[in-house]
């Protein structure tokens, strides 16, 4: 039986805490403890979980040998190159820093053995997972991702806090090189960009139109992939996916749906349960340390597009 992972969460925010509960709640993982710079939150959380609230990362740190990261993404480079200098593995949501040179430095400062995953959640999704399992090439890749508006994740425009998502679904799709970016987007309710489109030409051929708002009044999480002779989409929030397909028989060309068969679970849970298999030497697909800064590299593209 493999032994559990000891995995500890810096940052119970919004999302951090969904990470304590299913940490606590999975039979692979030890938590540890967590750390919050609001000690009163962390500790709050920490009874209901039954777990241990540090007082410092350090000694968070001494503890574990894994790390959940969901702080602010200004914190991402600094905390996160400290856990990895301390060898322990680790995970870093989304975005998985502020600039480039940041991602580099937590890719360089990654030891021998050493996990170092990003927090796409959305690669995790089951209908995702169907979609890319069932291969393909595709064509013509159309997704929107649009949310009203609330005050969490302005430290950074909607292209890195929303549109980060498909693009890395993107390059999941077909990761051939970028050869054309035009987009547009306009700041509405915050100080930067709430609302953005990309259109984005692969090397491949496939062109991308990648739609994302955090000032819409309704939520709408679509993707549609159109490879030849056959259409996908998928709808995020449901986890569904439908296919159609071209049916040759003779001189007659008939429209027929593609069973697609998808079991719904949390993405978040499939998400951590694939870093703690990392972690614990299992080859499940995951986002890489590599993966999330090319979706970050690909989201600055086009946030300098927009100027």
């Amino acid at each position: 039986m493999t032994q559990k992972l000891k995995a500890g969460v810096i940052g119970t925010g919004h999302l951090g805490r969904h990470h304590v509960r299913i940490l606590g709640e999975m039979p692979e993982a030890e938590l540890v403890g967590i750390y919050d710079q609001k000690p009163e939150v962390a500790a709050d959380l920490a009874r209901q979980h039954d777990t241990v609230s540090f007082s410092s990362p350090e000694e968070l740190w001494e503890q574990a040998e894994a790390v959940v990261l969901a702080v602010p993404t200004f914190a991402h480079a600094q905390l996160g190159i400290q856990t990895l200098e301390r060898g322990l593995h680790l995970m870093v949501e989304k975005p998985m820093a502020s600039t480039l040179g940041e991602a580099d430095a937590l890719l360089a400062a990654r030891g021998q053995g050493q996990i170092l995953a990003v927090g796409h959640v959305e690669f995790y999704n089951p209908a995702v997972q169907a979609l890319l399992s069932m291969g393909g090439v595709s064509r013509f890749i159309e997704a929107q991702r649009l949310s009203p508006f609330t005050p969490r994740s302005l430290d950074v425009d909607v292209i890195l806090d929303l549109m980060i998502h498909d693009l890395q679904l993107l390059h999941a799709l077909d990761p051939s090189p970028i050869q054309e970016i035009r987009c547009t987007g306009i700041d509405v309710l915050s100080t930067r960009v709430d609302i953005a489109t990309a259109r984005i030409e692969l090397a491949s051929g496939v062109t991308a139109n990648i739609t994302a708002s955090r000032v819409s009044a309704e939520p709408t999480r679509k993707l549609r992939v159109f490879q030849r002779q056959q259409y996908f989409s998928i709808d995020y929030r449901e986890q569904e996916m439908k296919g159609f397909g071209l049916l040759e028989e003779g001189d007659k060309r008939l429209i027929q749906p593609v069973d697609v068969e998808v079991t719904k679970r949390e993405p978040l849970r499939a998400e951590l349960e694939a870093f703690v298999g990392r972690c614990q030497g299992r080859e499940v697909p995951y986002v890489s340390g590599e993966d999330g800064r090319r979706a970050l590299e690909t989201a600055l593209r086009v946030r300098d597009a927009i100027g």
